[in-house]
């Protein structure tokens, strides 16, 4: 619910992971949300504004499809929003794509049913130039269509605990993996995961597992067994945060159809 005189905006943003600690604010170091939250106070006569995410991604991870919701005063309308916002999260990589108000009751976070990530593997013996910061360069040769192979065998609804961060606070680790598949590009390796929510780390935890199908060192009948083990030391190491790409959240009601900016 809107506090008086506010309105509550959806936006959709991207940002560029590499110079935060993550979304969420730290004790140390710059957070997305400390830079949205600074921009959209700058709107409300410096007031303080909370945002809410619809998930929080860690240190390094980026966006393409993330979703906000934040309260600003009325009297705004969704391009002067996009637009204010924009300009005061400069020179920061963070940016407004659109903006709309938001639906009533609605949550960026709660009111998600569907999420999609990409994870992006340069495979291939040079190091990445333009492409620093934001794909795990493996040098290795990796067989992507093995990985696939592997891949399939995870979708469902499973226990996750094997790929499931030390750290997760969820309450249970049983998640429906909708979609987990791995193509090849010339020299670029996509992993698309797609569930309605995912465990802290749990689409790192697979590609590191899937990678070591990839380069050889396991079968891939081997991750079925790694799934069934329920141990997070069976599986693979985590693959690092720079690969990996928050691309959209969908709702039962896209809060961007309606009045949006344009």
């Amino acid at each position: 619910m809107a506090p008086d005189g506010h309105t509550i905006w959806a936006l959709l943003i991207e940002y560029d992971g590499g110079p935060f600690v993550g979304w969420q604010r730290q004790d140390s170091g710059l957070s997305v949300q400390e830079v949205i939250e600074a921009a959209a106070a700058r709107l409300n006569h410096g007031a303080p504004v909370a945002a809410t995410v619809a998930g929080r991604t860690d240190s390094g991870v980026h966006a393409a499809g993330q979703v906000v919701s934040l309260p600003l005063r009325v009297g705004f309308s969704a391009r002067q929003v996009r637009d204010a916002l924009n300009y005061h999260m400069k020179p920061h990589p963070v940016v407004v794509v659109r903006a709309a108000p938001a639906p009533e009751g609605w949550n960026p976070r709660f009111s998600a049913v569907h999420r999609s990530y990409r994870y992006v593997i340069l495979n291939r013996r040079a190091r990445p130039a333009l492409l620093l910061g934001r794909v795990w360069h493996v040098a290795a040769p990796l067989h992507a269509e093995a990985m696939h192979a592997a891949a399939q065998t995870l979708l469902g609804q499973h226990d996750f605990t094997s790929f499931r961060a030390a750290a997760c606070q969820a309450k249970s680790p049983i998640r429906t993996l909708d979609r987990l598949d791995v193509t090849r590009e010339a020299d670029t390796i996509t992993i698309v995961a797609e569930a309605r929510s995912f465990l802290h780390h749990q689409v790192r935890n697979l590609v590191g597992t899937l990678r070591l199908v990839g380069d050889g060192q396991w079968p891939a009948a081997r991750v079925a067994t790694v799934l069934a083990a329920h141990d997070r030391s069976a599986a693979g190491p985590t693959a690092p945060a720079e690969g990996l790409y928050l691309m959209k959240v969908r709702y039962p009601v896209d809060p961007f159809g309606g009045d949006a900016d344009t």
